[in-house]
């Protein structure tokens, strides 16, 4: 475990490789598991504001999903998350030519529609984050469907925090970032 400020990192960031690979997975994080994407208390603001920017560059089902259900979802535990359309893709994702899910947020932020890329959680991926008083455990999130981005990385020699370094930055900023390769890459937490 490495502590970082307020954050608990999992050796496991330390040490597993991870690129993702679209072209393998099609972008099955988008449509498997039991909900959207976790969405953090701000962002929910965030999509009240953004959405009719967003909303040109989603899917009609999308649309539909959201006007149905809302913009987001509140889960059993209180969590939020978003939209999805019969319980399965996020309401956000559409496919494109290739087959491939992709972020409709993030083709607006790309297109210039919005200033907000698209939900951390979702940026962050595969690390999870938990929330406890005082402090956040980020773990990673062993997950089949990601097997290819497991052996992809593997080739490249690019670990978990490496490949998410910009969504690191992110969430966390450059002091934080920089201070966690120090204590990878010279601190008692060394790469083995």
């Amino acid at each position: 475990m490495i502590q970082i400020q307020n954050t608990l990192i999992s050796d496991d960031v330390r040490d597993n490789f991870f690129v993702c690979n679209l072209e393998a997975c099609k972008g099955a994080c988008c449509v498997e598991g039991d909900l959207g994407a976790p969405l953090e208390e701000d962002e929910l603001q965030i999509l009240q504001n953004e959405y009719e920017a967003i909303k040109p560059f989603l899917t009609e089902a999308g649309r539909q999903a959201i006007e149905q259900q809302g913009l987001y979802i509140k889960d059993w535990e209180g969590d939020f998350s978003t939209t999805t359309i019969n319980d399965r893709e996020c309401a956000y994702a559409l496919y494109d030519e290739r087959g491939i899910l992709k972020c409709g947020i993030e083709d607006a932020w790309r297109a210039g529609a919005t200033s907000f890329k698209k939900p951390i959680s979702c940026h962050l991926y595969p690390i999870r984050i938990t929330k406890y008083d005082g402090f956040e455990a980020l773990n990673y999130d062993r997950w089949s469907i990601c097997s290819p981005a497991c052996s992809f990385g593997a080739n490249l020699g690019v670990r978990v925090y490496q490949f998410l370094k910009e969504p690191l930055i992110r969430k966390y900023g450059e002091e934080w970032y920089g201070e966690l390769v120090h204590e990878i890459e010279h601190g008692d937490a060394q790469v083995k």
